[in-house]
């Protein structure tokens, strides 16, 4: 790679080669672009995992309107209504226009799409590919296109560790690979590096998205929003795999309940039951978990005889465990599934710093607010991609500066799992997360591989302190109820220092908080 290193210099850096990276690749040719991916394309990309598929106003019942007013409820106050109508009334030509790159979506017999169920939707507008495979569909189309298109150089293994940043800037990468730590000079960088998952030991998520992309941008000086607000999905296949492979929320969609190990419904006086939003549905698992119950998803009468043919990815997972969905009850337990917060990104992806995009799951575009509505993710992944794309042309070049590389250590958030794991879970408490932020503020001040994890970790102690109410997928058991104004949260990495510092000199939690 060192001998080509100088032929990148200027092309704009795309940092992760999932959905949202392979997009705007795609839509920025014929302009020359990089794309870093850590690992093979499609390997460890959670886009890959996506079961649920795409949500938008396709049937002849709906509108972006009322797409906009269920996402607003699963929001939970806290939703960009200008961002979310923007892209909720792109969606639908969107999602369309991946058919033309090859993506083979699941359709009727006439050929319309087929579509369905999930929580919190008041309609059926959820498109998928191949049953539950729709990420693997979507990424074989898109790294198809990608190999095919001469203006766009993959790079496989090599991974971002830092961004040069001058006077709030970009300036350049620092990345590595195996072997030797290299530079790239470029003014503009996407980041498209997914969630957080592997910062907790029960995630639906590849164990090597540990938020790479929020600690890049949290370094480099940028504004993070929302970053306490982490979602947990309340039905993955309890067992002892990790990552754990998740049970749809389409099963429910079609008629799959959920009952505890005495066969009762437990849910039955909660309103919408199985198809309540998230957050609240992962709270009544969790909790009747907690109370010594098993949580099993009964799947046997509906989907029933169709269960494997409409879920071929959920049906091996249990197969490999020794359950037939058709015959037996799938145990299940929430997980964590999805990150609202990120990197603060505008309706083009712009972050606070110069030269800086976020798309996708690292970004947080107000889309979500406090939960996100189910299957919107890869929907904003698609329609935001463009718009990442098109500002990014627009954009001047910027200096290429040449600067020595530097050798940073690979992140590892191995050793900090069972505190992220107790501390940020489902259920919050002030003094629990006060005893991870003292925690967490001397090893994310080091330099070594639990620096950056436990950085990103101890931002999202900070926020979730500083959110001193229940609000969507972020509960206090000491602040159980939702305040009277909604506000979104903002937080650097200097912020959150000096507030961890803070209480690290004993100042009074009022003070803290405040």
């Amino acid at each position: 790679m060192s001998a080509a290193v100088r032929s990148f210099f200027g092309r704009p850096i795309i940092i992760g080669g999932g959905i949202a990276g392979l997009l705007t690749a795609l839509h920025l040719a014929p302009e020359p672009v990089l794309i870093l991916s850590r690992t093979p394309l499609g390997s460890e990309a959670s886009s890959a995992w996506a079961q649920g598929g795409l949500a938008g106003s396709l049937g002849d019942d709906d509108d972006p309107v009322l797409h906009l007013a269920d996402t607003l409820a699963a929001g939970d106050g806290l939703c960009d209504a200008e961002i979310a109508t923007r892209i909720l009334h792109t969606a639908p030509n969107a999602i369309e226009a991946l058919a033309t790159l090859g993506v083979r979506f699941d359709r009727t017999p006439e050929g319309a799409l087929r579509l369905g169920l999930e929580a919190a939707h008041g309609r059926r507008r959820i498109v998928h590919a191949g049953g539950d495979g729709s990420g693997r569909e979507i990424m074989r189309a898109l790294i198809t296109a990608v190999r095919s298109t001469p203006s766009i150089v993959v790079v496989e293994g090599v991974e971002a560790r830092r961004l040069a940043v001058e006077d709030n800037t970009v300036r350049g990468v620092w990345a590595s690979c195996s072997m030797s730590p290299v530079f790239l000079g470029t003014g503009r960088v996407v980041l498209a590096t997914g969630g957080i998952g592997g910062l907790f030991h029960d995630s639906t998520n590849p164990l090597g998205s540990c938020g790479q992309g929020v600690a890049l941008a949290a370094r480099a000086g940028a504004v993070l929003a929302d970053l306490e607000f982490i979602q947990f999905h309340p039905t993955a296949l309890d067992g002892h795999g990790r990552p754990m492979p998740l049970i749809s929320e389409a099963v429910r969609g079609e008629g799959a309940t959920i009952v505890d190990e005495t066969g009762r419904r437990f849910l039955e006086d909660l309103h919408d039951a199985e198809l309540a939003p998230r957050d609240v549905l992962t709270r009544a698992v969790w909790n009747h978990l907690a109370n010594g119950h098993r949580v099993f998803l009964d799947a046997r009468q509906r989907p029933g005889p169709e269960f494997e043919r409409q879920f071929p990815t959920i049906s091996s997972a249990c197969r490999g465990v020794g359950i037939n969905p058709v015959r037996d009850l799938i145990p299940i337990r929430p997980a964590q599934h999805y990150h609202m917060g990120g990197v603060a990104a505008d309706g083009s992806g712009r972050t606070s710093v110069k030269g800086l995009w976020a798309c996708g799951e690292v970004a947080s575009t107000g889309l979500h607010g406090a939960n996100r509505l189910a299957s919107n993710s890869l929907t904003e992944a698609v329609v935001c991609a463009r718009w990442v794309a098109e500002s990014v042309a627009g954009s001047p070049i910027g200096v290429r500066t040449r600067l020595t590389a530097r050798e940073i250590p690979s992140p590892d958030p191995i050793s900090l799992r069972p505190l992220l794991s107790r501390s940020l879970g489902v259920e919050r408490d002030g003094e629990i997360l006060r005893e991870a932020v003292s925690t967490l503020l001397p090893l994310a001040k080091r330099h070594d591989a639990a620096s950056d994890p436990a950085a990103v970790g101890l931002m999202i102690a900070i926020a979730a302190l500083q959110r001193r109410e229940s609000r969507g997928a972020h509960y206090r058991t000491d602040f159980p109820d939702r305040a009277a104004i909604a506000r979104r949260s903002r937080l650097t990495l200097d912020e959150a220092l000096a507030t961890a510092r803070a209480f690290a000199c004993s100042r009074t939690l009022e003070e803290v908080e405040q």
